[in-house]
């Protein structure tokens, strides 16, 4: 019987990215999945900004961005016009992401695994999931191989990350609830003519909405459309481009036209969630533990944020940098994000597709009108964008997340995400984020230096963490202004010391104003360990 610390099963998105942060920490770690290949269709096509951020970590972001597509404008059709809207030209601060990155799931999972490979680490294909057996100090997989071979491997930990279907799910005992969506779908990857190539393209109907997103590849662009109700086909069933074509001009009154699909099929959408995020030493993330609709695309974004959250607190726990009971956050972190997803896109969905009288109205009438005037304004797009971007998701519920005295009235609290903001000096750590991009924790003690008890900082020595000191130095005006700036995203002005802590994941898990750290002490005491 083989042993390692993390058996993934799953290497889509979610999997990937779970298997590159605790390689990243020295964790040993198999992944399996039993297709043959990774996908080469698009499926995924939209990356958040708060993805970008996180998978930036593990060195990957800068390439994503290089083959992806920055789209910047929506253009709605209806009733035979179209209106052309900007979305992401808002320059927002705070991260260093401030766009929606259209980059198929096939170049995802390439880029993710081409750096899993850099690191040593190999996706075992045509590999399944055949038994589990959950036990105090573990559980016991059996895995068949595709030449017929099984294998028993014991693992510390299982994670199920093996899509909507998941056999850890099943194996484990955990309840999937929801239920399907009555509609039936196409997805097609496929060139078109008669399209303004630089923008995303949504066509407006009472039957419905058919969208065309910039892609790139595969293929030029990515079709989604609802077919009318009364055709009743069977998810997988194949689909022809004659097909397609007569629904897209139901749509687009034959102004489109298209040709070359790379990929077709019929699906139908699913809204569920898992009951449970963990049995024992076995966990869920990504689409075994949450399906929904891709409106405001949510599903892989979330499986990746889900698989980051697990990541980190694994891997503390593995190398006894914790105590296990840290790993009972990751349920009560992320499973609140998951219900919120599910009714965002489960509205957003029912939008779209509603046959409501009083809904197909406004789709097709008041939305055309409305939605340019509203987005209009750049405070309106910034609003919406931070609520579809994750960059706003906070776990200020959460165990983890501990307010100490004389907090800031502004800035950041335990349980937000750690802003971004310029650093004095250039350089790798020339922002915040960049500041704190290595693995582990990260302190940031701000304010005038000396202020700092002596004593109190020596016995930070104790923890396994990364100490940094923010203050404003007075000898360059421009890294002076740098660093207040930096200081003031942390809702601090001049000469105000602030104590906070940053969690793996980029989260704010303590925070305090003063230099007294015993609050700080108690903290890493209880979840970090002597």
């Amino acid at each position: 019987m083989s042993a390692v610390e993390v058996l993934v099963v799953g290497a889509g998105p979610t999997g990937l990215a779970m298997a590159g942060q605790l390689a990243a920490s020295g964790v040993r770690v198999r992944v399996v999945d039993r297709s043959l290949d990774r996908v080469h269709e698009s499926r995924a096509l939209a990356v958040q900004p708060r993805t970008l951020e996180v998978l930036a970590n593990l060195g990957v972001t800068d390439e994503m961005v290089a083959v992806g597509n920055r789209a910047v404008r929506l253009c709605l059709h209806a009733r035979g016009r179209a209106r052309t809207v900007p979305l992401f030209d808002l320059g927002l601060s705070g991260t260093a992401y401030p766009y929606l990155l259209f980059l198929s799931q096939a170049e995802t999972e390439r880029i993710l695994g081409e750096h899993l490979a850099a690191v040593g680490l190999d996706i075992e294909r045509g590999v399944e999931l055949a038994g589990l057996d959950r036990g105090g100090d573990g559980a016991v997989a059996t895995l068949h191989h595709g030449d017929g071979r099984a294998e028993r491997v014991a693992a510390r930990y299982v994670v199920g990350c093996d899509g909507a279907h998941s056999a850890v799910r099943h194996l484990a005992g955990i309840g999937f609830e929801g239920a399907a969506y009555p509609q039936t779908f196409v997805l097609a990857d496929l060139e078109a003519e008669g399209l303004d190539t630089g923008a995303a393209h949504v066509f407006l109907s009472e039957r419905g909405m058919l969208f065309l997103f910039p892609l790139g590849h595969p293929a030029t662009w990515r079709l989604l459309v609802m077919r009318p109700p009364a055709e009743v086909v069977s998810p997988g069933a194949p689909v022809t481009l004659d097909e397609v074509q007569a629904l897209a001009d139901t749509y687009t009154g034959a102004t489109v036209r298209l040709r070359d699909p790379v990929w077709m099929t019929n699906f139908r959408l699913h809204h569920r969630a898992a009951t449970h995020y963990r049995a024992g030493p076995v966990f869920l993330a990504g689409d075994a533990a949450h399906i929904h609709s891709p409106a405001g695309a949510q599903g892989m974004n979330t499986g990746i944020q889900d698989a980051v959250n697990l990541g980190w607190k694994l891997a503390q726990v593995l190398r006894g940098d914790a105590n296990s009971t840290l790993l009972d956050t990751y349920e009560t972190e992320r499973a609140p994000v998951g219900r919120m997803v599910l009714r965002f896109s489960d509205r957003a969905f029912t939008v779209a597709t509603s046959t409501n009288p009083a809904v197909r109205f406004a789709r097709t009438r008041i939305a055309p009108a409305l939605i340019p005037v509203v987005l209009a304004s750049r405070l309106v797009r910034a609003s919406a964008f931070r609520t579809v971007s994750q960059l706003g998701i906070s776990y200020r519920n959460s165990a983890l997340s501990v307010q100490g005295p004389h907090p800031s009235r502004t800035g950041p609290r335990p349980g937000d995400r750690l802003p971004d903001a310029p650093l004095p000096g250039g350089g790798d750590a020339s922002t915040l984020h960049r500041l704190t991009s290595t693995p582990g924790w990260h302190l940031l003690l701000c304010g005038p230096s000396a202020a700092w008890p002596a004593g109190d900082t020596a016995r930070l020595a104790r923890h396994r963490l990364t100490v940094h000191r923010l203050t404003e130095p007075g000898a360059a005006a421009a890294a002076s202004t740098s660093a207040a700036q930096a200081l003031r995203r942390l809702g601090l002005g001049a000469g105000v010391n602030g104590v906070f802590l940053v969690r793996p994941d980029g989260h704010i898990g303590y925070r305090a104003g003063g230099t007294d750290l015993t609050g700080l002490l108690a903290y890493l005491d209880r979840w970090l360990g002597p």
